[in-house]
This record gives C-alpha cells, structure tokens and sequence, in this order.
C-alpha cells in the first residue's frame, strides 16, 4: 500500500526530534540504531518501541515482513544515529527553500566534499556504486558508509534525514521511481 510521501518525512523528523530529545539524546536506542543496520536486526529491536509508536497503521507490517514505509524511516533513523554519535548539538535539520531550512540533502552535502581533491576519487567510487543499483539493501549499506566518510570531515553539515527517508521510500515502489531518485541523486552530487 502506498503512504504518502510527506507522511514518511513527518514521520522520520518526529522520531529523530524524540530521540535528539532537545539535547537530551536517547543514548541507548540511538546506539541500537547504530549497530542495526535493518529494522529486522536483532540490535535494532530497541529502536522498535519509539519507530511504532509514530508510525501510521497503514505504514506498519501486519506479517512480519517490513513494509517499503518501515525500511526507509528505520534506514534514515540509523544514518542519523551514525551521524549524530559523538555530536551534542543537533544534526538533523531539514532542507529546501523554507525559512528555518538548516540543512542539506545528502548527496549535496557530499558533493561539497566531492570538491576537495583528496576525497573526490574514493566518494566518486562509492556514489557511482549506490547510483548504479536498485537493491534497496546494497543502497542502505553504500549510504551507511558515505554517511561515515561525510562525518569523518570537519564542518559537519545538518542533513535532512526525513527527505532521505522520503528518498529510500520512492526508491523502492518501482524501478521506474528508483531511477527518479537516482537521477535526483546523481544531480545533487554531480
């Protein structure tokens, strides 16, 4: 069943402003949502209680099996938790024209990175490889690490993790949706 894209957003900034908790951070869920890198992850099992209890019915699985809606809002939550990990101010911040827009989208931010020397080989590889698929999971798993090499640089951005999640959700509805957010994607970076 589709969900409406705006809600994902909603729903992934609501998750990540609990879990910041205006600086109070959820240090235990947050470093469930570090070492789980899916929702049907045994480490991510702690993050479960906050994620369903602001998730719509129709987002929610009824057999077990993860819906498109759970995936992409647990995926965002987890680059957050990597993201976040070590910071005390907040991380998140939202993207776009509106006035109290902070923040960037992921692939912009990496493409100011892209613009030093000594890094625009090795994130070239790793984008040219996230572009290059429609697996969802081997997406997560090649942003996981984008996400860390964007952190290890000094003058962390804020990333819009909630437009990330609205990303990963299209991403995976149709191939012909994967190559929208793909070009978008490639877009911002290139």
């Amino acid at each position: 069943m589709k969900v409406m894209p705006y809600k994902i957003q909603n729903t992934a900034t609501r998750i990540i402003q609990k879990l910041y908790g205006n600086g109070s951070l959820d240090k235990a869920v947050l470093a469930s949502a570090r070492s789980g890198a899916t929702i049907n992850s045994q480490r991510a099992q702690r993050v479960w209680p906050i994620m369903m209890a602001n998730l719509d019915d129709n987002m929610l699985s009824k057999t077990g099996e993860p819906t498109y809606a759970e995936i992409a809002i647990y995926a965002a939550i987890h680059f957050y938790a990597i993201y976040q990990q070590g910071k005390e101010t907040m991380v998140f911040g939202p993207a776009g024209p509106a006035e109290d827009a902070d923040g960037l989208q992921l692939f912009q931010a990496l493409a100011n990175l892209r613009k030093r020397d000594e890094t625009r080989v090795a994130l070239d590889r790793r984008v040219q490889a996230i572009l290059g698929t429609t697996n969802i999971n081997s997406v997560i798993n090649g942003i996981t690490h984008l996400i860390e090499i964007l952190k290890a640089n000094s003058n962390l951005p804020k990333i819009d993790f909630a437009k990330l999640a609205e990303n990963l959700y299209w991403y995976q509805l149709s191939y012909e949706h994967a190559n929208e957010v793909r070009l978008l994607w490639g877009q911002q970076y290139f």
